[in-house]
């Protein structure tokens, strides 16, 4: 288990760590995040509010850098983001954020396989 004890393969509980991180601000917006932002013209103000609204897609519990998940949610606006984020630190690690679009989704949340 990390070291806030969590245990990163039940989905309810990374889901409400996640999303009190959001609630406190308490994050760290990566370099590649910021940059996949900008271009796509997503503001942290959209990422948190699909991070407090959003749902687990896809967990990544063993991954090879660090236990992370992939969530879907929807800004103020209604427009639908991914987030790539960390499940097990004491910070959220925003590691991306972006629109899902085709070719690689066929919906928000059904990936093109």
């Amino acid at each position: 288990m990390p070291m806030n004890g969590i245990d990163v393969t039940n989905l309810t509980a990374v889901l409400k760590q996640i999303q009190g991180q959001a609630d406190e601000e308490n994050l760290r917006v990566t370099q590649h995040a910021q940059q996949e932002m900008a271009e796509e013209d997503i503001i942290l103000d959209e990422v948190l509010e699909s991070i407090r609204t959003g749902q687990i897609l896809e967990n990544y519990p063993e991954h090879r850098r660090e236990a992370c998940c992939l969530l879907y949610g929807q800004a103020p606006s209604g427009r639908p983001l991914h987030v790539v984020c960390t499940t097990a630190n004491p910070i959220l690690i925003i590691i991306t954020a972006y629109e899902p679009k085709p070719p690689k989704w066929i919906t928000p949340t059904q990936r093109r396989r």
